[in-house]
């Protein structure tokens, strides 16, 4: 599998964007455990981070960046640039993590 450079730049240093694949991502929908936030209720009392939802966070957006990449890989591209995330509450105890950008081809410079 090539690797794909992801940036959140719209240009990549050293390349020129030679051709607009279009727009790949990728998302997942990720429900959070009841028993969990008992726990992280009580957390917000005394302070400090939840680690449980950091983890599930930091799961789930590299599962979207991967989804996002094979996206890319099944246009050919060279990279994906413009890279931008999104969260929002689908339901009560679920978040959605959706990644977008632009696929690209490109062409190293010659300045």
């Amino acid at each position: 599998m090539k690797q794909i450079p992801v940036v959140t730049t719209e240009t990549l240093a050293g390349y020129t964007i030679v051709e607009n694949l279009g727009l790949v991502r990728g998302n997942t929908v990720r429900a959070r455990h009841v028993g969990r936030d008992i726990l992280a209720g009580l957390r917000n009392i005394v302070g400090g981070e939840l680690g449980d939802y950091t983890k599930l966070m930091a799961e789930s957006r590299e599962q979207a960046i991967d989804r996002m990449l094979d996206d890319a890989q099944s246009l050919n591209a060279d990279a994906i640039v413009g890279v931008r995330f999104s969260t929002s509450m689908v339901a009560q105890s679920a978040a959605e993590i959706l990644v977008f950008g632009s696929a690209v081809k490109l062409r190293k410079s010659s300045d």
